[in-house]
C-alpha cells in the first residue's frame, strides 16, 4: 500500500510539473482570438453603416473630387475602397489574423502571437481606424488643389515648414505604408518606393519624382501611419523589413562618414485633433524594440466597448471653428 501511495504522489507531482511548464500564453491566445475576430467584424459593420467618421468623409470627398476631376475617376475609386471592407487597410487586418490561425509557425513565440492578436484588436477600434484613414483622406484633399480641406492634419505647407521636410509629391502620406506600396532595391543598391497597382497613377498623373529611401528617411513629412500607426497597422514581418532597411541605410551613411537619424526616431509635427487611442498608439510605437515583434507591454481590455465614431460633418466641407 505504501508503494502505491508513493506512485500516486509521484504521478500527481508529475501532472503539476507538466501543467506548470505549459506555455502561459496558450490560454491567452484561445481567449483573445474570438475577441479579436469580433472586433474586426464590428469594424466591418461600422464601415458598412457609415459609423466611421473619416470613412464617411472619404466617400464624400471622392464624390466631390470626381465632379472636379473626372479624368481621375479610376484613382479616386481606388481610394474610395479605403472606406469599405475592400480597402487595403481592412484586408491587411484579415490577412494578419489568417496568418495567426493558419501559419502560427511564422511567429517566434506564443507571446508574439498573443501580442499580434492584441495589436489587430486595437487596430480594429473604429475610432483609431478613423484616425488611420486620415492619410488616404488627405491624399484626396491634396488632389483637390485645396478645394477640400485636410482632416486631422495641418496643411501641407505648415507641416513641411515645421518638419523642414522635402516635398515628395501628392500622395506622400502613403509612402512607407505597406498597404499601398513597398521599398524595392535597385541595381545600385539604393531602395526606391514602388506603388502597388492602381496607386502607381500617383506618380504618373501628378508627376511625383521617384522617391529614394535615402531622401525620404531623412526628410519625410508627417503622416499618420509613420508617426502614429506603424506598430498597429503593420505585421511583424513588415515591421522587421522596415527596421532592417533603416538599419542598412544608417550603416551606409556611416560608412561614408555621414550622419543619419532613423526616420522613426522622432515623430513629425502635423497631427490635429486625433483621438486618445492614437496617443496611446504613438506611445506604443516609441516603445517598439527591434528585438521583439512588438513592444512587451500592450494594454487592452476584454470588456472594451464598441465605440461609435460617427460624427456630424458639414457637406460643404468647411472646417469647424
Amino acid at each position: 500500500m505504501a508503494g502505491m501511495q508513493h506512485i500516486k504522489y509521484a504521478f500527481l507531482s508529475l501532472i503539476i510539473f507538466l501543467v506548470g511548464c505549459s506555455d502561459p500564453f496558450e490560454e491567452k491566445i484561445k481567449q483573445q482570438t474570438p475577441i479579436t475576430e469580433l472586433r474586426i467584424q464590428q469594424l466591418a459593420d461600422a464601415l458598412t453603416d457609415g459609423q466611421v467618421r473619416n470613412a464617411s468623409l472619404i466617400h464624400q470627398y471622392a464624390e466631390k473630387l470626381q465632379q472636379q476631376k473626372p479624368h481621375l475617376t479610376q484613382l479616386i475609386n481606388e481610394f474610395n475602397k479605403d472606406a469599405t471592407t475592400k480597402g487595403p487597410m481592412y484586408l491587411s487586418l484579415l490577412d494578419r489574423l489568417a496568418t495567426i490561425k493558419n501559419q502560427p509557425s511564422m511567429f517566434a513565440s506564443k507571446e508574439d502571437i498573443f501580442n499580434e492578436l492584441v495589436n489587430i484588436y486595437l487596430a480594429a477600434d473604429p475610432v483609431l481606424y478613423s484616425d488611420a484613414l486620415s492619410d488616404p483622406l488627405n491624399v484626396l484633399a491634396d488632389m483637390s488643389d485645396g478645394v477640400l480641406p485636410r482632416v486631422n492634419s495641418l496643411s501641407k505647407a505648415q507641416s513641411k515648414q515645421a518638419n523642414n521636410a522635402q516635398d515628395f509629391g501628392t500622395g506622400e502620406q502613403l509612402i512607407g505604408n505597406p498597404s499601398y506600396g513597398s521599398w524595392t532595391q535597385g541595381s545600385n543598391g539604393m531602395s526606391f518606393w514602388a506603388w502597388y497597382g492602381m496607386y502607381s497613377m500617383m506618380g504618373d498623373v501628378f508627376g511625383s519624382r521617384r522617391t529614394s529611401y535615402n531622401d525620404w528617411g531623412r526628410s519625410r513629412n508627417y503622416s499618420y501611419y509613420n508617426d502614429y500607426g506603424r506598430t498597429r497597422y503593420s505585421s511583424p514581418s513588415q515591421l522587421k523589413k522596415q527596421n532592417d532597411l533603416d538599419t542598412r541605410t544608417k550603416k551606409s551613411f556611416q560608412s561614408r562618414g555621414q550622419k543619419y537619424n532613423s526616420t522613426y526616431s522622432k515623430s513629425r509635427t502635423g497631427s490635429s485633433s486625433l483621438s486618445k487611442q492614437s496617443s496611446t498608439a504613438q506611445t506604443s510605437a516609441k516603445r517598439f524594440s527591434t528585438n521583439s515583434s512588438y513592444a512587451k507591454k500592450s494594454s487592452y481590455s476584454k470588456s472594451s466597448s464598441f465605440r461609435n465614431s460617427k460624427s456630424t460633418t458639414s457637406r460643404s466641407f468647411r472646417r469647424g471653428k
